[in-house]
């Protein structure tokens, strides 16, 4: 198999980069001129000695910004597990190298677009969860790789890696141009991987968990929702679970992701802002498309809709039951669970129901399973894909539940696992794999919402508890301000390092000049006038009781007034993306 190499030296002179491969018997060095921008295919002779020289991990890629272009690369790496004797990394640390020596040549408007650029680049590689491997192709499941051909067991990972997980394709767009450059492309994705040994009756096997994100219609909370036009939905997420045990090996596939269809739910100030389902668009179009695609890559699905049956989500519900009605598929089965309805008063127990009444689904789709001597026993022929409005907090319990069904299968069919035994029984093992699940639903709301999920005191412990309800308060909150106030730049951030925006190379201005209007900075200020002169009346009471009253009562109408109208025009108040038109994201 076609591998990248696993080890660089970055060698840095004033005309140019030089990498240098570091395997063994490795001789070649990728030249990049920092005038040119060319990339070529050098040897280690044409390294000068006097050039700057440190080790890095890998290349993420190269992009344009205003000062010109730019090199990404892997400073820092920590070694997460070993999947079927490919050692897997999480890149920690980067750096982003500038080709031009200075910014001299930038005015000062063009000095501040650039820095803003780079934090913005920065946003999104300080974002945990960068995965990579350079002997193992992570962005396929375990059945797409087993059923593939020679062909495609020659090509670089590049080629061959699946492009909704490659999280730096847009990066590494200069290297794949070149094959014969492939092996310095680290195809890198984003989302969680955890590998962990467990013991159960005394035999040790592997327990892994791969949750890939994909790029396509990626974003932040209330600015990505439903599916775009190719049928790409929000928030997409594959997630797999692997089992490895002296040779043999299994794996249980599912997905999340947005209600496939196009509403929107931009944020405006609202604890909860109203979804709202375009009217102006054929829906059925992108609809097809996505379930054309889904239904090609992952066979049958079962469509499980936890939100609320009631409120602002139940025309969402509607909705997505019509429109697979409306498909007429038999290979789509739609399946509507209002998650916080059968779960009100912590009536957790009643999440059961669900997982019983597609228990014969499960067993339907099975999962994919190889013994030790090599012999595939069982392919997966179906997915469930859930979702509830984020596909994080409720989706990630139900995904928990399921894969521990599918898991009891698997050990028992492996013989570690005696009959009679279940999982919920082996405590070591189970405080593993719940608390494995709750990071995973962690690192999935932290890369779309901002803040650590919900409901992860149940992934965890298996009960609902007031302590976790009062960090769920704790973790609202935090989204709700990054939600309005900073989730515009995390926006950006995503369509910038995706390739969904690109700097032009021109010296015109750039989108981030957009001013913001006289309301954003007039109103607030009158608003904490009004409510503080109010508070001042309270405590320096007038000669008279009614002179204070007619003080308080004056100012108090002022504050009152003025939120009123912060709030009625809520979307001018907080933090919109600015590098994508709203049709795009809407």
């Amino acid at each position: 198999m076609a591998t990248a190499y696993e080890r660089y030296n970055l060698h840095t002179t004033p005309e140019k980069f030089f990498i240098e491969a570091c395997d063994e018997g490795a001789d070649a060095v990728l030249a990049i001129d920092r005038v040119s921008n060319e990339m070529t295919l050098t040897g280690k002779k044409d390294v000068p000695p006097s050039a700057v020289t440190r080790p890095i991990c890998g290349i993420m890629g190269t992009i344009r910004l205003v000062a010109g272009m730019y090199l990404i690369v892997i400073t820092r790496k920590k070694n997460v597990g070993s999947l079927l004797g490919h050692a897997v990394w999480k890149a920690v640390d980067f750096d982003v190298i500038s080709y031009k020596k200075t910014v001299l040549h930038l005015s000062e408007i063009q000095s501040q677009e650039n820095k803003t650029f780079l934090s913005m680049i920065n946003n999104v590689l300080t974002t945990d969860g960068f995965y990579f491997c350079t002997d193992y192709d992570l962005t396929h499941t375990l059945q797409r790789l087993s059923n593939t051909s020679p062909d495609f067991q020659e090509m670089s990972l590049l080629e061959r890696a699946d492009q909704r997980f490659v999280w730096n394709g847009n990066l590494l767009r200069e290297l794949a141009a070149q094959p014969e450059l492939h092996k310095f492309a680290l195809p890198v994705v984003h989302g969680f991987i955890v590998m962990k040994p467990c013991r159960i009756n005394g035999k040790i096997f592997e327990w892994i968990l791969i949750s890939r994100r994909s790029c396509f219609r990626a974003g932040v909370r209330y600015y990505v929702r439903g599916i775009d036009s190719e049928g790409h939905a929000a928030n997409f997420v594959e997630t797999e679970q692997i089992v490895l045990y002296e040779g043999a090996k299994a794996s249980f596939i599912q997905t999340r992701g947005s209600m496939p269809f196009y509403w929107s739910q931009r944020p405006n100030l609202k604890y909860k802002p109203k979804p709202i389902i375009s009217k102006t668009t054929n829906h059925m179009d992108g609809f097809q498309r996505h379930f054309d695609s889904q239904l090609l890559i992952y066979g049958k699905q079962t469509l499980l809709n936890l939100v609320n049956q009631k409120g602002s989500e139940k025309p969402l519900e509607q909705a997505f039951d019509k429109m697979v009605s409306g498909m007429n598929n038999g290979m789509l089965n739609y399946i509507a669970f209002d998650f916080h309805k059968e779960c009100s008063a912590m009536r957790w127990e009643r999440l059961q129901i669900l997982v019983d009444l597609v228990a014969e689904t499960q067993d339907e789709y099975s999962y994919f399973m190889v013994t030790s001597e090599g012999k595939t026993v069982a392919q997966q022929r179906g997915v469930f894909r859930s979702n509830c409005m984020d596909c994080l907090d409720r989706t990630n319990v139900i995904q928990s539940l399921l894969a521990r069904r599918s898991l009891q299968s698997q050990l028992q069919r492996m013989g570690v696992l005696n009959v009679g035994q279940r999982i919920e029984e082996q405590a070591e093992f189970e405080k593993i794999y719940k608390n494995a699940w709750a990071d995973n639903a962690n690192a999935c709301a932290v890369q779309y919402a901002g803040t650590g999920a919900l409901k992860t005191d149940f992934t965890r412990t298996g009960k609902r508890t007031r302590l976790g309800l009062l960090m769920d308060g704790w973790n609202s909150m935090i989204r709700y301000y990054k939600n309005n106030f900073s989730d515009g730049f995390r926006q950006d951030s995503i369509d910038l390092f995706l390739g969904n925006f690109a700097v032009d190379e021109s010296d015109g201005p750039t989108p981030l000049r957009v001013q913001k209007d006289w309301k954003f900075l007039t109103l607030p200020i009158v608003m904490l006038v009004a409510f503080s002169m109010c508070i001042v009346c309270l405590l320096m009471a007038g000669d008279t009781w009614t002179e204070t009253l007619a003080y308080v009562m004056f100012w108090g109408a002022a504050s009152a007034i003025t939120a009123t109208i912060i709030l009625f025009n809520g979307q001018d108040f907080v933090d919109s993306p600015k590098l994508v038109h709203k049709e795009k994201l809407d």
